[in-house]
């Protein structure tokens, strides 16, 4: 335990606002990096290697909102005892949640190993790409327990105020992780080449070192409450339950915003491969404004839960009108980045003219939902961090399922074509913004106990 503890309770509020969400922005961008470069490696083995490993992604999203049940339960939980100062009691609601990190995995593993296959089943892959894809999912489910406290070690820094340390983790895992890909999958040197598999391995040394890692800063006392792990076997219930409680409807919403995007993804394939491929295009062009977004969610999470704590529900309001002006700012600038530049911009990720006409309508329409994405996913953040986790779920959930009939009507009744599922994505954007933040100024959220 360090002399010093994190104060983010007082102080200028966008100082601390900036303070905690520039390492989680970066961090959220060494992720996207590694999968990036996972995608660029194994496409160098041709078409087949790559969809599997494109096709694992919708499960492996599952995983994460899976592990999503404990991360936004400990960061609520351990963010208001650490607000309050009840340092005890973060550490209590630390330990607890390392064995529901430990239970969780278990049953992903043992469960996500023998239906790695069903998962490819579903998809509808043709058989080589499972041939590929089922191997590498069955490494990531086999390596879910690294994955699950990785995740859980960095949501527990997180609530103290400490966003550096998971940065500094994620540096060195995924740089790693870097190194490892070309070395695996193509078998350079004396490294054996293992293809889809040498993706899998790399990202599971990459977890492993990371997890060492958190273990080995927390023994030299950088986190800044005293965490005994020697009495992590003692079972709080009421603790347990309360941890599930707050993070099971943003894990739900989740895992139906993941399905909900295969059958969107479906719809799609009906207009062709170059409709799918515009689809790529158009959410990695948006995974800037999403990632940037997600890293302040991520911050405010904590700002809110710790004033609550410290009995300053009104600066954690401020802190969030603070973090949607400013993330609506920057992805209001992503967007006229959209509109100015759309042909430019796909151009940078493909020649072929077809995919090229239907992506720069997309960026064009998906422009309009930048900033209103920035206010749904900030919103998220801050009554995750309130503890109160139901209204961003049943929003989510809405948000999801609407855009299936919505795309259906738009596509096929209106004849949009494919912009009908660019016009659901970004209408449904537009309206779950307004909804949430109606909720929001309700206030409720700041009544909320999470004891």
């Amino acid at each position: 335990m360090t002399e010093k503890t994190i104060s983010i309770t007082e102080g200028p509020i966008l100082r601390q606002v900036m303070r905690l969400a520039w390492p989680a922005v970066s961090a959220m961008f060494l992720h996207t990096a590694m999968s990036i470069t996972d995608a660029i490696w194994v496409g160098r083995l041709g078409a087949d290697q790559m969809a599997a490993v494109i096709s694992s992604m919708f499960v492996i999203w599952i995983l994460y909102s899976l592990i999503g049940v404990v991360d936004t339960g400990t960061v609520a939980v351990l963010s208001r005892y650490y607000g309050a100062r009840e340092f005890d009691k973060a550490a209590h609601a630390g330990r607890q949640a390392v064995i529901l990190g430990i239970v969780g995995s278990a049953v992903v593993t043992g469960a996500g190993i023998p239906l790695a296959s069903l998962a490819f089943k579903v998809m509808q892959t043709e058989p080589e790409v499972a041939q590929h894809g089922i191997p590498y999912l069955q490494i990531i489910f086999g390596i879910a327990f690294m994955v699950f406290m990785g995740e859980l070690l960095s949501a527990i820094f997180r609530a103290t105020g400490d966003t550096k340390t998971p940065l500094v983790v994620s540096s060195i895992a995924i740089g790693l992780n870097l190194v490892l890909d070309p070395l695996l999958i193509l078998g350079l040197g004396p490294f054996p080449r293992l293809e889809v598999v040498g993706a899998a391995l790399g990202t599971a040394i990459s977890y492993l070192v990371g997890f060492s890692l958190y273990l080995i800063v927390m023994k030299r006392g950088k986190l800044t409450f005293r965490f005994n792990w020697t009495r992590t076997v003692q079972l709080d219930f009421k603790m347990l339950w309360q941890i599930i409680k707050i993070g099971t409807p943003a894990s739900m919403a989740g895992v139906i915003f993941s399905v909900v995007y295969l059958f969107i993804n479906r719809i799609t394939a009906g207009y062709g491969t170059t409709a799918i491929a515009a689809l790529g295009i158009g959410n990695r062009c948006e995974s800037l404004s999403y990632l940037i977004c997600w890293g302040f969610s991520l911050a405010v999470a904590t700002l809110v839960g710790q004033n609550l704590g410290a009995k300053k529900p009104e600066r954690a309001e401020k802190s969030v009108w603070y973090t949607v002006a400013i993330t609506a700012g920057v992805t209001t600038l992503i967007a006229i980045a959209f509109v100015v530049l759309p042909r430019q911009i796909t151009a940078l990720f493909i020649d072929d003219p077809a995919v090229k006409e239907i992506a720069v309508d997309y960026l064009l329409i998906l422009a309009i939902s930048q900033p209103f994405m920035a206010v749904v996913i900030v919103l998220e953040g801050a009554f995750s961090g309130a503890g109160n986790t139901m209204p961003p779920m049943v929003i989510s959930i809405c948000h999801s399922v609407t855009r299936l009939p919505l795309a259906y009507l738009l596509c096929y009744t209106l004849d949009l074509g494919i912009n009908g599922v660019f016009w659901a994505i970004t209408l449904t954007t537009v309206a779950s913004s307004i909804v949430i933040m109606i909720w929001f100024r309700r206030g409720r959220w700041k009544l909320k106990e999470v004891h």
